[in-house]
């Protein structure tokens, strides 16, 4: 957990409020090292957004006497160290809170999932959800908070704005300009000085595999890391949707008269190259439209697993057929329990 505490009169927030309201001083992020348990309460009456019981409520204190609560399946002791364990299995996906602090769900994700070897020579290019222009509140497209704070992530590590690059494409016929500006993502590239990029008007590279014929963006194949970042959403496998956006839309849109989604999804992810999907799932919209707030950050280098997961957490019991083949039970999660997360958004949200 991360605590915000002013270098001035020493007040400490939860919240990243920036300034302190007092002395209207820059805070200092404070990261927690070393947490024990110091309370603990057993929950056995269910409720519509903790339906499954027993759970345990955990106060919980880091080395600097910061104190917190935090939802819990599994039982703990008076004294007891709270440790979160690190996985580094590419099927793994990592679940973790991020209700206000964005930037701290993001860093805690990639944690678990044993961190990112940047630095400062490295390319790296984001591939958010942008299918159209919409404002941030209706959670169609990935929001600029979680754009914003996945490069200040990338700068605070090392890389160098110049080396980031924020693309996209459009499948329809509203250019991609427009849903950049109207979705607020083009204001976060150019704060950070970034020049964001529209896939189509690049270089394709064509690659045969089984029958296929694909052509994918020459920008997929010049990085040293793709981070996919979609928004989630309630009926759709939003997470390995988003990386089609590397396909040529003349050449998606063709392959979709001749084969299924699953068969495209599929053959395409053996000649994509390899990605990191780091998915918000804070506001999600629902099969209705309208939005939830859930307060989850998602992260994995295999996208499907990603949304089955999502899937799962979320009650939807109508697979897709590409998910159905896929066991729950077999994917590694680590940082939340799914049961800790589980309610049903399309009918509670």
């Amino acid at each position: 957990m991360a605590f915000y505490k002013c270098p001035k009169c020493k007040k400490t927030w939860q919240y990243p409020i920036q300034k302190c309201p007092d002395c209207f001083a820059i805070l200092e992020k404070m990261k927690s090292e070393k947490v024990k348990v110091i309370g603990i309460s057993k929950v056995t009456i269910p409720t519509l957004f903790h339906p499954k019981v027993p759970y345990f409520v955990l106060v919980l204190e880091d080395e600097k006497g910061n104190k917190w609560v935090q939802k819990s399946i599994k039982e703990y002791k008076i004294g007891e160290e709270f440790k979160v364990k690190l996985v580094e299995d590419k099927n793994a996906i990592a679940i973790w809170r991020a209700k206000y602090d964005i930037l701290e769900g993001i860093e805690k994700v990639i944690e678990l999932l044993a961190g990112l070897k940047i630095n400062s020579g490295n390319r790296i290019l984001i591939l958010p959800t942008l299918i159209s222009p919409k404002h941030p509140h209706l959670a169609e497209n990935t929001s600029p908070q979680f754009l914003e704070s996945i490069i200040k992530y990338l700068i605070e590590n090392g890389v160098k704005s110049e080396n980031i690059k924020v693309a996209g494409q459009s499948f329809t016929d509203i250019p991609i300009e427009i849903c950049a500006q109207k979705s607020q993502l083009l204001k976060v590239c150019q704060n950070f000085k970034i020049m964001p990029l529209d896939l189509a008007k690049g270089n394709f590279r064509k690659i045969n595999y089984k029958g296929f014929s694909f052509e994918i963006s020459e920008e997929a194949f010049n990085n040293n890391l793709i981070i996919n970042l979609p928004i989630l959403k309630t009926g759709e496998i939003s997470a390995t949707e988003n990386i089609l956006k590397f396909l040529k839309k003349e050449n998606y849109l063709g392959a979709k008269y001749l084969y299924s989604e699953e068969e495209i999804i599929e053959n395409s992810k053996e000649v994509l190259p390899n990605y990191l999907t780091i998915a918000e799932a804070r506001v999600i919209q629902r099969i209705d439209n309208l939005t939830a707030f859930f307060g989850v950050v998602l992260a994995g280098f295999n996208s499907l697993n990603l949304d089955r997961v999502f899937f799962e957490i979320t009650y939807q019991k109508d697979l897709p057929e590409i998910l159905k083949k896929i066991r729950i039970e077999e994917i590694p999660i680590v940082g939340r329990e799914l049961s800790e997360l589980q309610y049903e958004v399309g009918k509670y949200g």
